[in-house]
């Protein structure tokens, strides 16, 4: 299992993250804190504070998932 922070920066984004992950054969979940979704789910996704990064789960180990994500992670330092 691969875990990462995520944050985006407009519903644009969001729509392209999901469409992106949902062609991966993978199960991805995205939260913070107790509250945990689908991260195919472009409604769910939309129920979390986006003004913060969301940690980001991936059942898979395949290097080109992480690739395939790239753009959306969140790469600056948690407080």
């Amino acid at each position: 299992m691969q875990q990462v922070f995520v944050k985006f920066n407009n519903a644009e984004q969001v729509r392209s993250f999901v469409n992106m992950i949902g062609t991966l054969d993978a199960n991805f979940d995205m939260g913070s804190g107790r509250r945990m979704v689908d991260a195919k789910s472009l409604l769910g996704i939309f129920a979390l504070d986006l003004t913060q990064p969301q940690k980001l789960s991936c059942n898979s180990d395949d290097a080109s998932v992480m690739e395939k994500i790239t753009p959306y992670l969140y790469t600056e330092r948690l407080v």
